[in-house]
């Protein structure tokens, strides 16, 4: 009796550890399940690759015409639902150039500057610099003294919380000279830029700064880690009509895409430059969807900045439709 009792014991025992057994391997089960839905559903986002920022030069109409303070850009950047700002350091040389006390005026621009961007949540980006002397001179004394005239948007980009200073190279004519000089005057820029722990990045903005390829051999031989590029979709004129700079007729233009990619490996910046929109919003001189894929495609997550240049519309209005337009498209990749 007593061994007939033990058995029934044993096989009840059994039948009930292998039902919590299979209990337990049902619920170990579902959690993979719910673990395996959540890890998809995370991956799901409608968040671009990319941060957007507001460059400056988009509002330079109504800021050369009086109807916005430069001050102010950070106030409406916010307003036209940016995060982020790109500075234009010539719309401020009134501020302080024409002081009594130009380094006292300087001082206090910075101050206001960083102060606006604190009031509305904003983040200092880069400095866009120009009128500071030429980086790929020819003379020796010419370059030396740019790169010192930089160096105050350097110690300004470090100040206002900004991870950069965009640069221009323009230079000789000539590809091999032009090669030389622009990384002796980037070299030295960027190893005092480093102190500082900012980084100097070169755009495609006219002249042989519009050849990707040899803006490509440049940052190679510079070979600093803060010193890279900043491609923008447009202003990729190699030439214009009677030798000028700006203003005038392109008679050579370097292929955009080709020149775009060549860029992007050292990218640490982007342009998005926009001209004219279709009834559709689509941009009508330039393929964005095309770029967008070259951009998401070399690796690069960081800040593009909407540049408007457009006539047609308002500068409100062409922001607006250039970051819905980059909004629309980078979820198509």
């Amino acid at each position: 009796m007593n061994n007939k009792l033990s058995r029934f014991r044993i096989l009840v025992l059994g039948v009930i550890v292998f039902n919590l057994s299979l209990l337990s391997c049902k619920n170990k089960e579902t959690e993979n399940k719910d673990n395996s839905s959540a890890a998809i559903d995370s991956t799901e986002s409608n968040e671009p690759f990319f941060k957007l920022s507001l460059a400056q030069w988009s509002l330079e109409k109504p800021i050369h015409e009086g109807e916005l303070d430069p001050v102010d850009f950070a106030e409406k950047a916010k307003e036209l639902g940016f995060n982020g700002i790109e500075y234009v350091n010539q719309l401020y040389f009134d501020k302080y150039r024409n002081s009594n006390d130009p380094e006292a005026a300087f001082s206090q621009l910075l101050d206001t500057l960083k102060a606006k961007s604190e009031q509305f949540n904003v983040k200092n980006v880069l400095i866009m610099v120009d009128g500071e002397g030429d980086l790929a001179a020819i003379d020796d004394k010419d370059r030396e003294d740019a790169v010192e005239k930089h160096k105050r948007w350097v110690d300004a980009a470090k100040f206002l919380g900004c991870h950069a200073i965009r640069v221009n190279l323009f230079g000789s004519d000539d590809e091999a000279e032009w090669r030389s000089n622009a990384v002796k005057g980037l070299t030295e820029l960027s190893k005092y830029a480093a102190t500082q722990k900012i980084n100097v990045l070169v755009e495609n903005h006219g002249g042989l700064s519009s050849n990707g390829k040899l803006l490509a051999e440049v940052m190679e031989e510079v070979d600093l880690p803060n010193c890279g590029t900043l491609p923008d979709f447009g202003n990729f004129c190699l030439r214009r009509k009677d030798g000028k700079m700006w203003g005038a007729e392109c008679i050579e233009e370097y292929p955009t895409y080709q020149g775009i990619e060549e860029m992007l490996p050292y990218a640490k910046a982007v342009s998005a430059k926009t001209y004219e929109f279709d009834e559709n919003g689509k941009e009508t001189t330039l393929d964005i969807r095309r770029i967008l894929k070259l951009i998401k495609e070399s690796g690069y997550t960081g800040w593009i900045g909407v540049e408007y240049e457009g006539t047609d519309i308002t500068p409100e209005e062409g922001i607006l439709k250039t970051k819905e337009l980059l909004l629309k498209e980078a979820k198509q990749l």
